[in-house]
């Protein structure tokens, strides 16, 4: 039979509801799994804290198949986020790099296959534990494990080819001093997986570049602005898939209008804009460029704004002083050319809009995107949003196409046959491209 594969990469399906009300339509009853499906279940695995970049720890597996027959395969596969790698893998084993998906970063997934008979009611687990490397980068990792019956090889989110392990191959041996999991404890058929957290004992230093401006009054000059991780680890959200790593607050010096915005930057006050990032991670080395157009309206005497880090808790982050940094504007020429207002600006949200602030990136600007790049990897030249401005009646790119806006379709001539009124969503994930 087809199966699901238990990366975390994949959406699944529950309870088979939409294969039930096809089989309905077509006047056949759904197949009642047997009870000599397999059933395996995963041995718990605690979370590795403290870890030491530039150290190796090692990751038990342990396993049962819950079912009332043998297994003559299985397969352990073991995917690793940024800060980590494999290490000593064997030679049963390969593994590929894996692009991100959505908010989920690129990273390795190696498969072990394991030819042995898997008998029912035991414990199991490979004679070696499987070894990874703790990177200089290593912060807030994700070691993700699973266990198959079948192979969990990466299908199109493989981004390099196989390679195999060279270390000497394992087998599965049985563990008769553990207790294995209950009979009917299975929550999938023939897989079951656990995504067990790792936070390295590391820094990372987030840091804001400012600028130094000139120009007459009538003149639009270039305003161009940095966030950048400077490492050494890479940081993702602790509130995961949907949630903002950080922002970016942008106040403009004053006698200044926003002739163009940054397609990741929401106008949320006069001349202060909200900047977000293309991702709800930043690796070592990277971060954002927002670029704007200021139109100098009049010259005021020692006029100043600001780039700064919002003010949520960061303990990874050990040096305040580069969390700020000014704007700075020597204008001169005498007269007023009628700006200085913030109305007339069509900045970061392609409107004069407040909201945004939830964003990961931009708004869906009208404006510059140029500072930092799509968060669908390049497909659009504007910023995208998850919830848009408020004010806003057009969102452009990629991630506006996700939105409320259109109607997704349902395939409901199978349920109404049948009356149950039960409508399928359809999800629709979003591919991006990798950074590297």
């Amino acid at each position: 039979m087809p199966h699901t594969a238990p990366g975390h990469r994949l959406f699944r399906q529950t309870a088979g509801a939409i294969g039930a009300v096809a089989l309905i339509s077509l006047g056949a009853a759904p197949a009642v799994a047997e009870d000599t499906a397999p059933g395996l279940v995963l041995g718990e695995i605690a979370p590795f804290e403290g870890v030491k970049p530039g150290s190796s720890f090692e990751v038990p597996a342990t396993f049962t198949n819950t079912g009332a027959k043998a297994l003559d395969k299985v397969w352990l596969s073991y995917e690793l986020t940024h800060g980590l790698r494999h290490a000593d893998l064997p030679s049963n084993c390969l593994v590929w790099d894996v692009w991100g998906f959505d908010e989920i970063p690129e990273g390795t997934r190696a498969v072990c296959e394991f030819d042995q008979t898997v008998e029912p009611g035991v414990v199991y687990a490979p004679e070696r534990t499987l070894a990874v490397d703790a990177l200089d980068s290593a912060l807030y990792d994700t070691v993700y494990v699973a266990v198959s019956a079948y192979n969990n090889a990466p299908g199109d989110e493989a981004s390099s080819e196989p390679v195999q392990g060279t270390a000497p191959a394992v087998k599965l041996v049985q563990r008769p001093e553990a207790t294995p999991a209950a009979p009917g404890s299975a929550e999938h058929e023939d897989w079951d997986a656990q995504r067990v957290p790792l936070t390295a004992a590391n820094t990372a230093d987030f840091q804001v570049t400012g600028a130094q401006l000139k120009g007459r009054v009538g003149d639009t000059v270039d305003l161009k602005l940095k966030f950048t991780n400077a490492g050494p680890a890479w940081v993702r959200s602790s509130g995961g898939v949907g949630v903002p790593l950080l922002h970016v607050l942008v106040k403009m010096p004053a006698g200044t209008t926003v002739a163009k915005g940054n397609g990741y930057c929401d106008k949320v006050a006069s001349r202060t804009y909200e900047c977000g990032i293309s991702q709800n991670w930043v690796n070592e080395g990277d971060g954002e460029t927002y670029t704007f157009k200021l139109k100098i309206d009049k010259a005021v005497s020692g006029a100043k704004g600001s780039v700064a880090l919002d003010d949520q808790a960061r303990p990874f982050d050990k040096n305040k002083a580069n969390d700020k940094a000014a704007i700075t504007l020597d204008a001169t020429g005498t007269g007023s050319t009628g700006g200085g207002g913030s109305t007339g600006s069509t900045g970061g949200s392609g409107s004069d809009s407040t909201g945004g602030a939830g964003s990961t990136g931009g708004s869906g600007s009208t404006g510059d995107s140029s500072g930092g790049g799509s968060a669908t990897g390049g497909a659009s030249t504007t910023g995208g949003s998850t919830t848009g401005s408020t004010s806003s009646t057009t969102v452009s790119g990629d991630l506006a196409s996700t939105g409320s806006g259109s109607t997704l379709p349902v395939a409901g001539a199978a349920a109404a046959a049948v009356g149950i009124g039960t409508g399928a969503v359809l999800l629709v994930r979003r591919r991006r491209a990798a950074h590297r």
